[in-house]
């Protein structure tokens, strides 16, 4: 029920999103990927092999009983529909109806999360063993288990809504990074038609920033580093999920027609600041290393977007990059590591990271497009399924 603004694991690296005022700064953010594998040591979102003979459950608005029967092959699994393969009860059952009756998933999200609801309300109902009673320490540990559990089948009730939205727009996620040069089906068109015109002029200057001067070369292919290509995913959701925040207000606001003055004017006092600022950075700073960067880049193109951000207050903007709920936090974090796998990361006396046993990848320039185009898209409708979770089953900060 906290703003997740930092998330520590044993690599000894982190996700930071607060005490920054820049909305394109990746500077001093570092990537955590998590730890979580499935049985076989590898993660997967595909057919299960053993399926529910039927299902049934009620629409929380019209009360009525669906039921849909599901059947599987048990000669084993098919290609996987996203990488993070999903463990709880409640996040198999959603991964099944997923496969063989996505219509249905909306309406099955809204049941598991009333049971959820009323689950905890009876838990605080309960009444608490006395302080003198020995039952007491048995009661909290029981009661931070349930908790646990209803944490995990929350996230992994918005992970199944993320995969939903990418299947409903036609797009099949990236289901693994592997050293040998991808041969993903380009998919570029239908990501950018998921963004408005606005938000999707600040993602192609987002793409300017990590690709330098190999934006339009989709054939060439480079070694890069793959910890480095995790943590550009990532901080690509977290840009993701911060325009679509932002991109929501300001669609609003244009549609009330209450934007603040002198967005549209090329010279304005906001655009000058906007181009002078030293918070939004020339280049990322994870991939100087691949991309061939001219000697003296031209000033990104300013949009009307971009200027609506720059007129923020400090105090607005870092409220807006901040990922409001540890569970979306720790989605990110298992969905990359479930993309890239586990890095091996190795810390220094001096605190610096040995990126000695990093393995390198052989990925094309327009491999990394598709990937940060998919990671951007992924924190976006990450912002919506959260909004939409939250709505039935209060969990975010307020």
């Amino acid at each position: 029920m906290e703003s997740a603004t930092a998330l520590r694991s044993p690599f000894g690296t982190c996700i930071k999103l607060s005490n920054r005022t820049d909305f394109e700064g990746y500077r001093n953010r570092c990537v955590a990927f998590p730890t979580i594998l499935n049985k076989q040591g590898f993660p997967s979102f595909s057919h299960p092999r053993v399926g529910l003979k039927s299902v049934s459950f009620q629409s929380q608005k019209k009360r009525n009983v669906i039921r849909a029967s599901l059947s599987f092959d048990s000669t084993g699994p098919t290609a996987p529909i996203a990488p993070l393969q999903l463990e709880s009860p409640i996040g198999q059952f959603l991964s099944q109806i997923l496969i063989s009756h996505p219509h249905l998933v909306s309406a099955a999200v809204d049941q598991q999360l009333e049971q959820l609801q009323t689950d905890r309300d009876a838990e605080k109902q309960n009444e608490e063993p006395s302080a003198a009673s020995t039952d007491l320490v048995l009661y909290k540990r029981i009661a931070e288990v349930k908790a646990n559990e209803r944490k995990k089948a929350l996230e992994e009730i918005l992970y199944a809504l993320l995969v939903q939205k990418f299947m409903d727009a036609n797009v099949s996620l990236i289901p693994s990074v592997t050293r040998s040069p991808p041969s993903w089906p380009s998919q570029d068109d239908k990501l950018e038609l998921l963004h408005s015109p606005e938000a999707l002029e600040m993602i192609q200057s987002h793409l300017a920033l990590i690709l330098g001067n190999r934006v339009g070369d989709s054939t060439s292919v480079a070694e890069i580093s793959k910890l480095r290509v995790g943590q550009v995913y990532a901080a690509s959701v977290m840009y993701g999920y911060f325009l679509k925040r932002v991109d929501q207000r300001f669609q609003l606001e244009k549609t009330t027609r209450i934007l603040p003055e002198g967005l549209d004017r090329e010279n304005s006092n906001i655009q000058q600041q906007a181009a002078g600022d030293e918070r939004v950075p020339q280049t990322h700073p994870e991939v100087t290393s691949w991309a061939e960067l001219p000697k003296s880049e031209p000033a990104l193109k300013s949009s009307r977007l971009k200027n609506y951000v720059m007129s923020f207050d400090g105090e607005s903007l870092q409220r807006y990059a901040t990922i409001r709920s540890k569970e979306a936090v720790s989605i990110i974090e298992k969905h990359t590591e479930a993309l890239f796998g586990r890095p091996e990361i190795v810390i220094t006396p001096d605190g610096r990271v040995d990126s000695s046993k990093d393995e390198v990848i052989k990925i094309s320039f327009g491999g990394l497009r598709r990937l940060v185009l998919e990671a951007v898209t992924f924190g976006s409708f990450l912002w919506d399924v959260e909004s939409y979770v939250d709505s039935r089953y209060h969990f975010v900060a307020s």
